[in-house]
């Protein structure tokens, strides 16, 4: 179903893939537009027990391709080097490939939680008011993986 990686010699384990999935910073998912288009958004995620989960506004070009078709692809690039004078770049990268779909209650509950413990750390009381404050009009998502593979140069 899943095509192998072409540079087998550059391809990590699991293990070393989900860890460069986990510290990441941001990643790029990719879901199919109306138009037959892919469609790639840049986005802030966390990973809990091997998904991944991040917020959206409750309507948008996103959620809309979401709600039509739920396959998607998910990109993320742990660190980067530019190597100039070899015409290259040293890099860890990861792809996923799952369904896309609106987590809700305690789950979207601890996965905004989780947002902010990752990108907001020493700001979790503050981040758990907004949350109880603003939380009704943001959307939860995760990402089951159902393929990951990770490259390292």
């Amino acid at each position: 179903m899943f095509r192998n990686m072409r540079r087998k010699d550059r391809e990590v384990s699991s293990e070393l893939a989900y860890e460069i999935l986990r510290d990441a910073e941001y990643g790029v998912l990719s879901t199919i537009g109306d138009d037959g288009y892919p469609y790639g958004i840049p986005l802030s995620h966390v990973l809990i027990n091997n998904t991944i989960y991040f917020h959206a506004a409750k309507t948008g070009y996103k959620v809309d391709n979401i709600k039509r078709n739920q396959k998607g692809s998910y990109c993320a690039v742990r660190s980067t080097k530019v190597l100039p004078s070899e015409f290259a770049t040293d890099y860890e990268s990861v792809v996923v490939f799952g369904k896309v779909s609106e987590v809700f209650d305690k789950e979207k509950e601890e996965a905004l939680l989780a947002l902010i413990d990752k990108y907001s750390k020493g700001f979790e009381k503050e981040g758990s008011d907004y949350i109880a404050k603003s939380g009704k009009n943001t959307s939860v998502f995760r990402i089951e993986i159902e393929h990951i593979t990770g490259k390292v140069r």
